[in-house]
């Protein structure tokens, strides 16, 4: 089994880890706006999140390849524990995730960046910035291999 492979960027799907309403909304709303299609899966926080990608409840995990943007702060677990847990896994460790927060804590940054985050991307202005958000990860992943 190949650990890399190329996909088409249709075939990602991203899965949104927001307990916000109104970011959810919004990071959604920016996808359309800039007219990518791709599959939105929402968790609420980490705990439904990582039952996403394990399968569980499920017969089968789903397929990869799968792009993670994630909310730093959340009840239950936490953008920084939910990705403690990734990189603990061995069947999710190479998953690519973006940390979106508020926070311009260098702690968080820092703990985010050792857990091998892709990006750690501060949301100021919801509206403009997720557009630009969208823009990047629609740039991203047209020139970098995903891992399967």
């Amino acid at each position: 089994m190949a650990l890399y492979a190329r996909s088409g960027t249709t075939d990602v799907k991203i899965l949104l880890v927001e307990d916000d309403d109104g970011d959810a909304k919004a990071l959604i709303r920016a996808f359309a706006k800039a007219n990518i299609g791709n599959p939105i899966i929402r968790a609420q926080d980490g705990v439904e999140a990582l039952a996403y990608l394990k399968g569980e409840g499920k017969s089968t995990q789903p397929r990869p390849p799968i792009l993670l943007l994630v909310d730093l702060n959340m009840p239950r677990m936490n953008g920084i524990e939910f990705i403690r847990a990734l990189r603990a896994d061995p069947d999710l460790r190479r998953t690519v995730a973006f940390l979106l927060t508020t926070s311009k804590r260098e702690e968080d940054m820092a703990a985010a960046y050792d857990l091998n985050v892709a990006g750690y991307i501060v949301k100021q202005n919801a509206g403009v910035d997720f557009l630009n958000l969208v823009g990047m990860i629609d740039s991203f992943w047209k020139i970098v291999e995903l891992p399967t």
